[in-house]
């Protein structure tokens, strides 16, 4: 099914092949955006630019008319960078979101002995807010939004909440793939201000907290999410209870050599719901 008129679709994720290799989020974010494509598609994806990915290797360049911006986190001023390279082997190009203080260190999520970032809860809230800011400097209005990792896990409400006058997301359907991954066991209380951009308060965050007070993380994104799929083949208890909780739409967890079609064939069921309620 070819459309006429081109549905656009965001992809952002937290990995991404060959640029990354962290978990099995990096293989799925590189096959989806180009089966995407091949099935009369636009699309654009959206990662963070870290410190491990070779510039030279993989021939990043910036892009000077999408730089510039500057991104508030926790009343600090960031200068974002927006850099993109072009897929081998595909014609897409992906894009970088940029910055020295919380990219350019030489691993990802973890220190040399293995202990997480204290800043990683920054570093999300940036890249959250960088992406509908770099969306905004497209002018280019998506009409799914699909989001991979917990790096992303704000951005249902973002969109939803801090940026609900923002037309260009005014019909996209987001969707959350679910990933038994997540450092949210390592954030502190001080997330939830941090969290809290453009007008929102603290508490504006409650469907992120969980009942026993800690942080939600998959919880808050398929509570402002339009649907939601399954990414892991195996998830922990906690997560597959959030699972069953869920009354939106959901595909569940599709073996690899089904994966693309079923993804997409959701993605048109979501669009076409979306054309009735329309009608």
């Amino acid at each position: 099914m070819m459309y006429e008129n081109k549905k656009k679709v965001l992809i952002v994720t937290q990995e991404m092949q060959p640029y990354t290799a962290l978990s099995e989020i990096s293989e799925i974010a590189r096959q989806l955006p180009q089966y995407v494509q091949e099935q009369g598609m636009e699309i654009r994806v959206l990662m963070p630019r870290y410190g491990t990915i070779n510039e030279r290797r993989h021939r990043l360049h910036e892009v000077v008319r999408l730089s510039g911006m500057n991104i508030i986190v926790d009343d600090e001023d960031y200068p974002l960078i927006i850099k993109v390279a072009s897929l081998p082997k595909a014609r897409m190009q992906v894009y970088f979101l940029d910055n020295e203080d919380f990219f350019k260190r030489k691993s990802v999520f973890e220190d040399d002995e293995g202990q997480p970032f204290e800043d990683n809860p920054d570093r999300m809230v940036f890249f959250c807010k960088g992406v509908i800011e770099t969306v905004k400097k497209f002018g280019w209005p998506p009409d799914i939004v699909h989001l991979h990792g917990w790096m992303t896990s704000l951005l249902p409400m973002y969109i939803r909440k801090a940026y609900r006058n923002e037309p260009l997301f005014q019909d996209a359907k987001i969707i959350y793939s679910l990933y038994d991954n997540s450092l949210e066991h390592t954030f502190t209380d001080a997330f939830f201000r941090k969290a809290a951009i453009n007008d929102l308060e603290a508490e504006d965050l409650a469907d992120y907290r969980k009942e026993d007070g800690g942080i939600g993380l998959h919880q808050g994104a398929l509570k402002w999410a339009d649907a939601a799929i399954v990414g892991s083949a195996v998830l922990s208890p906690e997560t597959s209870a959030l699972v069953e909780q869920f009354d939106k739409p959901l595909l569940p967890y599709q073996e690899p050599e089904a994966m693309l079609e079923a993804y997409v064939d959701f993605y048109k069921t979501l669009l076409e719901q979306e054309e009735q309620v329309k009608g």
